[in-house]
């Protein structure tokens, strides 16, 4: 029986990192992207069997790269993550202050480029019945003072999420919010300030483990609600 296929965007570091991490340890054939060719070459190479791994560099922004995200897919698809995310401008400016420019491209890359991925690979995730694991924020469900462009684009990806969730039963659709993490992008939102009190991405990843597992109906979670009991988070 052959491997099962993943495609984990913004795979080079943090979150994406882990999970692709915990997924080739388990013997998935992966795809894994991100915009930094170099560091995204060489944390594909660590991977565990990185001989299942092909890394293709490049802006899940641009319909091309994503066509050729699709292509490296082939057709079947088990599992795509939507997990590449664009924070905005550092430090977080209040919403009278964000420009629109800079507003548009955080919802091209955190709502626009998920569904447009999803359209490009919907044949081969359909192939699998797969599943579509998004990543959300709490900054899409609570008003925090700076998160105003962040946690709109984060809450238009849950509505899509969720609609998608409805058109498509015969796929497990969801949404997850890992909550706070260490990761390069949460340093930007907080630029200058210790957080290493964070808990690593690396603890997120038996809560999204527990959803492929799992039989639990597509929906909106909360990594906290997943985690299995006596995980240390």
């Amino acid at each position: 029986m052959s491997s099962p296929t993943a495609l984990v965007t913004g795979a080079s570091r943090g979150l994406g990192r882990a999970l692709a991490t915990a997924l080739a340890d388990r013997g998935w054939r992966l795809v894994v992207d991100g915009r930094d060719r170099a560091r995204l070459t060489a944390a594909a190479a660590a991977l565990p069997h990185s001989e299942l791994v092909t890394a293709v560099a490049g802006d899940v922004a641009d319909p091309q790269h994503r066509a050729a995200l699709a292509s490296a897919v082939g057709p079947r698809l088990d599992l795509l993550v939507n997990n590449a995310s664009d924070l905005g401008p550092s430090p977080l400016p209040p919403l009278a202050e964000l420009e629109p420019d800079e507003f548009r491209r955080v919802l091209t890359v955190n709502a626009v480029a998920p569904l447009a991925l999803v359209q490009a690979v919907l044949p081969a995730l359909r192939s699998a019945r797969g599943t579509v694991v998004d990543i959300s924020s709490d900054a899409a469900v609570e008003a925090y003072a700076g998160w105003g462009g962040y946690g709109a684009s984060k809450a238009a990806l849950d509505q899509l999420t969720a609609v998608l969730a409805v058109e498509h039963p015969e796929l497990r659709v969801y949404a997850v919010d890992p909550g706070d993490m260490a990761t390069d992008m949460h340093q930007a939102a907080f630029p200058g300030e210790d957080i290493s009190d964070r808990p690593a991405p690396e603890t997120v990843v038996p809560a999204l483990l527990t959803l492929l597992d799992g039989d639990l109906p597509s929906g909106r979670y909360r990594a906290t609600e997943l985690i299995p009991a006596g995980t240390a988070r």
